[in-house]
């Protein structure tokens, strides 16, 4: 499941890992919090958040794949290329029931091997 497919259905178990595990992180949580008062490029953001954009990008690029936020890159007045990122349209709504319908659909379920391990044959 990816950006726009977030609040059309449930995250499947594995979205549902690769998002919480996305949001534990104090500074990805204060990124996303930024975002959600509109656009912002990396730049600025940096600044906001008081970061260095090298850091700032390993944290994008771990919210972009887990859907929270999309990126675009976009041309300024002066022909600068400028990426700037923006809230996905996400909803979660963590429930018992939820966390147990999600944990179903999950194809990496052994604990042992974590959340990104693939499973070996």
């Amino acid at each position: 499941m990816r950006k726009a497919d977030m609040t059309k259905a449930e995250p499947t178990g594995d979205d549902l890992v690769e998002m919480l595990a996305a949001l534990a992180n104090p500074l990805r949580l204060l990124i996303v919090a930024t975002l959600a008062n509109g656009r912002d490029y990396v730049s600025h953001l940096a600044r906001e958040i008081g970061v260095s954009r090298p850091l700032l990008h390993m944290h994008l690029r771990r919210l972009e794949a887990a859907g929270l936020i999309v990126g675009s890159l976009e041309l300024s007045e002066d022909g600068k290329a400028m990426k700037y990122y923006e809230v996905s349209d996400f909803s979660l709504h963590l429930t018992a029931s939820a966390l147990a319908e999600a944990a179903k659909t999950l194809t990496r379920p052994d604990p042992e091997k974590g959340p990104g391990s693939k499973e070996q044959s």
